[in-house]
């Protein structure tokens, strides 16, 4: 029997609890978000009659629908009586952190969107006091940013995947063919000496030691590479501390077949000897 690890996430309206959610996601958990209760137990079969290799849930719960809390306590009941470990978080927030938010959102009380969102804070507060009452474990985010929230449900539910290394992309491009608009961080090298204005170069790539020793001969792309290098260094603890998993990092040159390739394979070897996941892609490099 495939048993779950699931992780029940509810709350008030505003405390965070999609945030939590795509925090599960990005760990690898099978996320659903606002399923009906009801259908806790029928999930549960699934898992089992598809023999599924999922272990790791994590469920958002809308429990302001018409269930009745006994209902739903009981239902996690049986799920544990499975030999399901079953755990039950609850983010809440102070009334006025939560006044603010709908503020900031322009959005109504889902409960009651045609009343003071302070009215439909009050009464979700009243229909979820029970549900309350049986969380494992309840967290006020009044005082966190999206990014405390995280560390925090890392540290306290998300211990085994916290090694996960943050993959990166380099990407070469040519600006005569369009900065590439899906990534990160971009830097432009087309400062470097040009291997283009050489006949004996011009028809090689950045792929060619010729290419590879005429670029890194310049005195401003070693200092660069090393700046880049320190400014990497710097930056990607962060990114993995907001437990991103993907960074593209583009590099351009004017046509993208020689400075900007031999940067970032220069770039890309030293990240890969820093222990970091790192793919290569030359976007421009077969162009004419």
């Amino acid at each position: 029997m495939v048993r779950l690890n699931l992780v029940i996430i509810s709350g008030l309206s505003g405390s965070g609890k999609s945030y939590a959610l795509k925090a599960f996601e990005d760990a690898g958990y099978f996320c659903i978000d606002n399923l009906p209760p009801a259908l806790l137990p029928t999930f549960v079969d699934l898992c089992h009659q598809q023999h599924s290799e999922i272990a790791n849930v994590a469920l958002g719960i809308d429990i302001r629908e018409r269930v009745f809390f006994s209902d739903f306590v009981g239902i996690l009941e049986r799920v544990k009586a499975l030999g399901h470990a079953v755990q039950l978080l609850f983010l809440e927030a102070r009334d006025e952190v939560l006044i603010r938010r709908f503020s900031e959102s322009r959005r109504p009380h889902p409960l009651l969107p045609h009343l003071p969102v302070f009215e439909g804070i009050q009464f979700e507060r009243e229909r979820i006091a029970e549900l309350r009452r049986h969380a494992d474990r309840i967290i006020d985010t009044s005082d966190l940013t999206v990014h405390e929230l995280g560390e925090l449900l890392a540290k306290e539910f998300l211990r085994e995947s916290t090694s996960r290394r943050l993959t990166i992309s380099l990407l070469t491009f040519g600006y005569k063919f369009g900065v590439p608009y899906d990534i990160d961080l971009l830097f432009d090298v087309r400062f470097l000496k040009n291997p283009f204005f050489v006949p004996d170069l011009k028809l090689l790539s950045g792929e060619d030691p010729q290419i590879r020793d005429f670029v890194l001969s310049d005195a401003d792309a070693t200092n660069f590479v090393a700046h880049i290098e320190e400014l990497l260094k710097f930056l990607l603890p962060l990114y993995q501390r907001e437990r991103r998993s993907y960074l593209t990092i583009a590099i351009g040159c004017t046509g993208g077949r020689h400075r900007s390739v031999v940067i970032a394979t220069h770039i890309c070897q030293r990240l890969a000897t820093l222990g970091y996941q790192v793919g290569l892609k030359h976007r421009d490099i077969q162009k004419p």
